[in-house]
C-alpha cells in the first residue's frame, strides 16, 4: 500500500502540475512527476486509508467504467472533512461524447446528491459526502460563460429539466466534503 507524501492528490493528473509543492500526482501512465501509477478503473487503489485533505478529480470520472466505485475509493483515501473537487462533462454537453475514451455519460446536476447522507437510494455505497458547492460551466471562455452560467446556476433544476438540450453546458463542477 502506498502512503501519501503530501496532503493533496491530483487524480488522472497527466501533465498537470500545481504551483505549490503539496501535491501527489496519480495517472495510469508513467509521465514525469507522477507519484502513483495505477488504473483508477480496477478495484482497490493501492493507497492507504485516510491519507488526503484535498483531492482533485477533473475530467476523469467519465473515463471510468465504474465511476461510483472510484467515488468509494476517493472516500476511503480521504480524511474526514477532506475537500474533493470534481469536474465532469454535463449531460447533454457535446463534451460528454467528443472523446471516444469516455465511458460514462450520466452526469447531471443531481448525480452527486446520491452520495449525500440523506439520499434515499445511497444504500448501495458506503461513500458519503456533503455537497459544498455545485457549478454549471456553460463555456470555457470566461466572458462567454458569465451570463449563461449565472442564469443556469440561479435555477439549476429548471435549467437541467427544460433548457439543457437547447443551451447545453460544458461541465459540472462539484465540491464535496468527506463524511466519515
Amino acid at each position: 500500500m502506498l502512503k501519501a507524501k503530501h496532503n493533496k492528490l491530483c487524480l488522472g493528473a497527466g501533465k498537470d502540475r500545481k504551483s505549490d509543492s503539496d501535491w501527489d500526482y496519480q495517472d495510469i501512465i508513467n509521465l514525469p512527476g507522477i507519484d502513483f501509477i495505477f488504473d483508477l478503473d480496477h478495484g482497490h487503489w493501492p493507497i492507504e486509508d485516510n491519507q488526503y485533505n484535498y483531492i482533485e478529480c477533473r475530467m476523469i470520472l467519465e473515463h471510468l467504467s465504474n465511476w461510483p466505485a472510484a467515488m468509494e475509493e476517493i472516500w476511503r483515501i480521504s480524511k474526514p472533512g477532506a475537500i474533493v473537487n470534481i469536474q465532469v462533462p454535463f449531460f447533454p454537453s457535446m463534451y460528454i461524447a467528443i472523446d471516444p475514451s469516455h465511458k460514462a455519460f450520466n452526469f447531471s446536476y443531481l448525480t452527486f446528491d446520491y452520495f449525500t447522507p440523506e439520499h434515499s437510494l445511497n444504500y448501495y455505497t458506503r461513500a458519503r459526502f456533503n455537497i459544498k458547492r455545485k457549478y454549471i460551466r456553460y463555456s470555457w471562455n470566461k466572458w462567454l460563460n458569465a451570463i449563461p452560467a449565472f442564469l443556469f446556476n440561479a435555477c439549476p433544476i429548471f435549467y437541467s429539466r427544460y433548457l439543457a438540450f437547447i443551451f447545453p453546458s460544458n461541465s459540472l463542477e462539484v465540491e464535496l466534503i468527506c463524511v466519515k
